[in-house]
C-alpha cells in the first residue's frame, strides 16, 4: 500500500471510531441498554444512567449528535469536499479530540489503564459497598473502554498530524 494511502487510515479509523460510539449512544438515547451497564461511572450516577434519568437520555442524544459531526470533520479532511473546511478549525478539532481521548485512556481524566489498574491492585480504594462493582467496571474499562479511546485518540492525532504535515488533507 502506498504511503499517501496508509496515511488516509488515520481519518477513515477516526470515522469509524466516531460511527460506532455515535451509534451505541443513540441505540441508549432510544431506550437499548448497550454496554450502559459496563459505564464506569459513581454509583449515584450508575443509578441515575440505568434508570434513564432524562439528563442522561439527553446527554446521549447530545453525543450521538457530537459522533455524527466527528465524522463529518474526520472525513473532510480526506474528502474533497472537505477543502470547503478552515483547515486550522480541522486541524484544531482533531488535536484537541485526539489529546482528550488520549489522556482518558491513559488516565489522566480519573478513568482509564493507570485508574483502573491502581483500583484492581488495591492501591486506590473502591466507593464503600461498591467493591465488586468498582472492580468489574475497571475490568471493562481496562479491557474495553480504555482501548477503544486510546485507539480512536490516536486515530484523531494521526489525523491531526497528516492534516498540519500535508498542508492540507483533501487529495
Amino acid at each position: 500500500m502506498p504511503r499517501a494511502e496508509r496515511a488516509r487510515l488515520a481519518p477513515y479509523g477516526a470515522a469509524i471510531c466516531a460511527a460506532a460510539y455515535g451509534s451505541m449512544k443513540l441505540a441508549q438515547a432510544l431506550g437499548a441498554e448497550a454496554l450502559a451497564d459496563k459505564d464506569p461511572l459513581p454509583p449515584e450516577l450508575r443509578e441515575r444512567l440505568l434508570a434513564r434519568d432524562p439528563l442522561f437520555v439527553a446527554s446521549h442524544w447530545a453525543l450521538a449528535g457530537a459522533a455524527v459531526v466527528g465524522v463529518v470533520v474526520a472525513l473532510a479532511t480526506v474528502r474533497p469536499w472537505g477543502a470547503a473546511a478552515p483547515r486550522r478549525l480541522l486541524l484544531a478539532i482533531a488535536w484537541v479530540l485526539g489529546i482528550f481521548m488520549i489522556a482518558r485512556a491513559v488516565g489522566v481524566l480519573g478513568f482509564g489503564f493507570v485508574g483502573d489498574a491502581l483500583l484492581l491492585v488495591g492501591v486506590r480504594p473502591p466507593p464503600a459497598g461498591e467493591v465488586a462493582l468498582a472492580r468489574d467496571l475497571a475490568r471493562w474499562d481496562l479491557l474495553l473502554w480504555s482501548p477503544f479511546f486510546l485507539l480512536w485518540g490516536a486515530f484523531w492525532t494521526a489525523t491531526a498530524a497528516r492534516l498540519r504535515v500535508s498542508g492540507r488533507g483533501t487529495p
